[in-house]
């Protein structure tokens, strides 16, 4: 893997994050988008972590000289941009700065992709290839809080999207089939994600209650 970065402590910071996560390694680091196309055509990486901010020239327009897969990495996260990093071919985008967490997410998600996608694999047909954008895109969800089942966040996470209205965490729990204070916990982290709009509403009692909904713009 080849890290670009026209900062070289940000590039070297990077390339520390790399090196953490198991079966990636940094084959260089490059500052500019002339000394990435030299070390890339002599190093010949699986993965350019690029920078869009480069002295020479953008990174978007590296991006789509090179024949190796690419994950942008910028500060700037305007609609332009995002689409622009897809259109030259990049396999992810990550808006800096960024955690050595969030950047091992989309490693190993990136991992699951290559292997789905291995010369040995055949001709995929439709559900190979949903597969490999599933295992792609499968680092771009937060982990699961430790103590909390992914099946039932996955269930609880698929009660809100598919419901035309908002929910409490009674009406949750009562569909689920699990306890109310179940129900709130995984609710409540939804909604920290920022993944789940929550509302209040008074009832006649006076009493609040928490009504969640699904966050359509996540």
């Amino acid at each position: 893997m080849v890290v670009v970065d026209d900062d070289f402590r940000v590039a070297d910071l990077h390339a520390r994050f790399v090196t953490t996560v198991p079966g990636f390694a940094v084959l260089g680091t490059a500052h500019t988008a002339a000394q990435a196309l030299e070390l890339v055509a002599g190093s010949a990486p699986d993965l350019v972590l690029l920078d869009n901010h480069l002295p020479d020239r953008p990174g978007l327009s590296v991006a789509a000289e090179l024949s190796c897969d690419v994950m942008i990495v910028s500060a700037d996260a305007s609609p332009a941009t995002v689409r622009g990093a897809f259109t030259a071919g990049a396999v992810n985008f990550i808006v800096k700065p960024f955690t050595a967490g969030l950047l091992a997410a989309r490693l190993g998600a990136y991992a699951k992709y290559r292997q789905v996608l291995s010369p040995g694999a055949g001709d995929l047909g439709q559900p190979g290839v949903d597969r490999a954008l599933a295992a792609l895109r499968q680092g771009d969800r937060p982990p699961t809080p430790k103590g909390q089942s992914p099946v039932t966040a996955r269930l609880v996470a698929d009660r809100l999207r598919t419901a035309d209205q908002p929910a409490t965490a009674a009406e949750v729990a009562t569909d689920l089939g699990i306890s109310r204070a179940t129900a709130q916990r995984y609710l409540a982290t939804l909604a920290e994600e920022g993944r789940a709009d929550v509302a209040m509403r008074y009832g006649t009692t006076g009493r609040p209650e928490h009504r969640y909904s699904w966050r359509t713009t996540v």
